[in-house]
Order: C-alpha cells, then structure tokens, then sequence
C-alpha cells in the first residue's frame, strides 16, 4: 500500500516506521537528493556562463548576485550527505528515532524534516544550551577580549587572562 502524507499522519503510532513508512520516507529522500542535485548543476552551469562585459555597476550588481547564490550553492550542497545518511538509517532500522535518546522523532518533524536526527524535545534541549554557553562566551569576550591563535582565529584559551 502506499502512502500519502493524510494517511501517515492519521496512522497509530504503533505502526511508527513500519515499512510502508519506511519505504515513503526513503522514496521522499531520493527525490529530494535528485531535485536537490538538478538545481545544485542549473545554478553551477549559471554561475560559469555570468557575463564578464559590463559598466561597473553592472559588475557590482552582478557579484552580489553571485555572491548570494554561491552561499545558498554552499548551504544546499550540505543537505546532500544529510540526505545519504538519512537514507542510510533508513538502511539499518534507526530512522524516525532520535540519536541521542532513541525516542521516535514524530512523523509531523520528519515530514517536514526528514533528515531530522533529534526529536523536538532533544533539540529544544540543544539549543537551550547552545543559547546559554553563547550568553556565556559573549560576556567573557567583553569582559577579557578575544585572544589570537597562531592562525588569526579568535580563543578565549588563548588569551592571557584564561591561562
């Protein structure tokens, strides 16, 4: 039987990442990745055929416009191996569950994200800590500066006033 969106999201849940399920996901991933991949060679072969011939205006128009698609080209091209390992866990039996604590991911998430690896809960949690160890970095960067690696990259450990 396949699956449509309605009934999977009206099915129990004791039937969560059943094989009809399983099989919808993974057909929901491969077109993703193909669509993905097909969009990703379009903007490549737009960005090699851009116009070198224009007014100074025109160029600066034209780089920003560049610029901005290169960074969606980047942000896209890092959904691919996101697709691969989702596929994947399909695989071996672990998709639909959260990495970290193993509780079901909800088909509502993964419908929408269906390269999803934490539940709601999880990554609430995540970004709760995230947010705090920010608050936490920021405030020491103001109150002690930022040190320099050998590389130019900015450290706390770096900084005299952390050793």
């Amino acid at each position: 039987m396949k699956l449509t969106e309605s009934k999977l999201k009206k099915a129990p849940a004791s039937k969560y990442m059943n094989t009809d399920q399983l099989d919808f996901f993974k057909e929901k991933l491969i077109s993703q990745k193909i669509e993905l991949s097909q969009h990703l060679d379009n903007v490549r072969k737009e960005l090699s055929k851009q116009t070198r011939e224009c007014d100074e205006l025109d160029r600066a128009q034209i780089e920003e416009e560049m610029h901005l698609k290169l960074r969606i080209l980047d942000r896209e091209s890092k959904l691919l191996p996101k697709i691969d390992e989702a596929l994947k866990r399909i695989d071996d039996g672990s998709y639909g569950y959260c990495v970290n604590t193993g509780e079901p991911i909800g088909i509502e998430r993964l419908l929408v994200r269906p390269t999803a690896l934490f539940c709601a809960e999880e990554k609430n949690r995540q970004e709760k800590i995230e947010k705090a160890l920010s608050k936490i970095f920021n405030s020491q960067i103001r109150i002690y500066g930022a040190g320099r690696t050998d590389k130019g990259v900015h450290a706390l450990g770096q900084h005299a006033n952390f050793r």
